[in-house]
């Protein structure tokens, strides 16, 4: 079977919310009626359904766009006030969630001293317990990341210097396949959706995916499209490499365990070497280059790595209560 294009723009989802309804409006309003501002308010609940749907729809525009919306909406000035103000509300959130103070590299080390247990981990209950349904869930919700994986921080490499963005630059092109089409690291995620027989279209599972699975895209984003939050999206990076290899492993080793093709299984074998290379480098190099050069940016790189491990935190969470319900997290309506 032809896998479709990873560079198709994908179709617009379902509104969830007051929000999410006026945004899509707009994405699809003849631009005769696109006139006035928006006046919609911004939705309380900084994680829910309506307020992140509508920040991933207005951060697509950054990327693939949506199928049939014009690209010249990416910088619609009523669009970004609305974004302005959805960002400063999930910021607010993300910030309440987190404790403050600390050091960037104590905070690293936290990270790979992880308790053996693996209490509250997708990948260890995956490995011990997994049911081919639920690895099939999660790639599913993963997806919106991974098959953009590496894009959202692209932003930040203008926006470093010296070792750290030589690191960077390094890392990003082992995740861009260091030069083969083929080994891009989203072109084998694909594959792997593929092998799971679930769709590999980009942007397939949008409407399936709970806020949860949202939330973790749109900070990315967020982190990536503002040189303030440079720091942040450092953080971010180091937490997702310090932390790949070993979950890659016990991902691949799940694979393995429910029958699982070659394909699925590549792609985290090919993380479990790749990452544990990277780690070294996002430490040494990039978070420690950019400490480096601009050492007030700690806190935003601390704030990084705690933000993220909070999100990762409210979709484990999500998930090992459903499984253990007996029912899955994808959204049906």
């Amino acid at each position: 079977m032809t896998a479709p294009p990873l560079c198709a723009a994908p179709p617009l989802p379902k509104a969830r919310g007051e929000v999410s309804a006026a945004v899509l409006d707009r994405l699809t309003a003849h631009p005769r009626t696109r006139t006035g501002p928006m006046t919609v308010p911004v939705p309380e609940d900084p994680y829910g359904d309506d307020l992140q749907l509508s920040l991933y729809l207005l951060y697509e525009l950054h990327y693939r766009g949506f199928e049939g919306v014009d690209d010249r909406l990416e910088w619609d000035p009523d669009l970004l006030r609305l974004r302005a103000a959805l960002e400063e509300r999930f910021l607010a959130a993300l910030r309440d969630g987190v404790p403050r103070g600390g050091g960037a590299e104590e905070e690293l080390a936290a990270l790979m001293d992880a308790p053996p247990d693996g209490k509250g981990s997708v990948s260890h209950h995956l490995l011990r317990q997994g049911e081919l349904w639920q690895l099939r869930e999660y790639a599913a919700l993963r997806s919106l990341y991974h098959l953009k994986e590496a894009d959202p921080h692209l932003w930040v490499v203008p926006r470093l210097r010296g070792r750290a963005k030589a690191g960077m630059v390094s890392v990003e092109y082992d995740e861009f396949g260091a030069g083969r089409a083929e080994e891009i690291h989203a072109r084998l995620y694909a594959d792997l959706l593929d092998d799971l027989r679930l769709t590999s279209a980009y942007g397939a599972y949008l409407d399936a995916a709970p806020a949860e699975m949202l939330a973790i895209v749109t900070m990315m984003s967020l982190f990536g499209l503002h040189r303030s939050r440079r720091g942040a999206l450092v953080g971010h990076f180091a937490a997702v490499e310090v932390t790949s290899s070993p979950a890659s492993a016990r991902m691949a080793d799940a694979l393995r365990r429910c029958g699982a093709g070659e394909a699925a299984q590549r792609f985290y074998d090919e993380h479990v070497e790749a990452d544990a290379v990277h780690e070294q480098l996002v430490r040494h190099e990039v978070v420690a280059g950019l400490l480096a050069d601009e050492p007030q940016l700690e806190g935003d790189v601390v704030f990084g790595i705690r933000a993220t491990g909070l999100l990762e935190g409210r979709l484990a969470d999500l998930l090992l209560a459903s499984w253990q319900a007996g029912h899955g997290v994808l959204r049906t309506s």
